[in-house]
């Protein structure tokens, strides 16, 4: 059964009680605690003009771990309780990003018919231009987030992200090449 999407207002609340519940407002993350720093992408992904879906999942996107950071707030087998906080299309793309295997993923996702490697089942999909224009976004939303905070950061990783949306520059909107450039010193 689908569950319809929510007005993004009130998922956006709904979901920030959850990951308070889950824990998220005590669980330390670059730039203070997971709860800012997703806050802090969601609030990036308005200002770049992302829709409502996205910007959910933007809030959301550590739910399920990522590659890059592997606390939980949910285990996958529950993703129904997001579905019924966010959205069904919310809620895909945070599994999407979730579950992505960047190493398997990120050196073709702008090639047309790009696949996406899930780290928890070990397969490939490819889920289509929009869910990779979103992932793309999502992306940088979450790591322009760390490197505008950090210069550590920044110094460490900058030159290797800014090389990396450079090959997801076809798939980025305007407004999150510019910051991408900004921030990592693009020209």
């Amino acid at each position: 059964m689908s569950v319809p999407d929510l007005p993004a207002a009130a998922a956006s609340v709904q979901a920030v009680a959850l990951l308070r519940d889950l824990g998220a407002a005590e669980i330390t993350h670059p730039g203070g605690t997971l709860l800012a720093h997703l806050q802090r992408v969601e609030e990036q992904l308005a200002v770049w003009g992302a829709r409502p879906a996205l910007r959910l999942a933007g809030l959301c996107h550590a739910f399920y771990g990522t590659d890059g950071f592997p606390t939980a707030l949910l285990p996958v087998s529950r993703r129904a309780e997001l579905v019924a906080v966010i959205g069904a299309e919310a809620e895909a793309l945070v599994y999407l990003y979730g579950s992505c295997d960047r190493k398997a993923t990120y050196p073709a996702l702008a090639q047309a018919d790009a696949a996406v490697h899930d780290r928890f089942t070990g397969r490939a999909r490819v889920p289509g231009l929009r869910p990779c224009r979103d992932f793309a976004e999502l992306t940088a939303a979450n790591e322009l987030d760390l490197a505008g905070l950090d210069p550590a950061f920044r110094e460490k990783w900058g030159a290797g992200l800014l090389a990396l949306f450079t090959r997801f520059r076809p798939l980025l909107s305007q407004p999150a090449w510019e910051s991408c450039r900004s921030v990592l010193g693009g020209t």
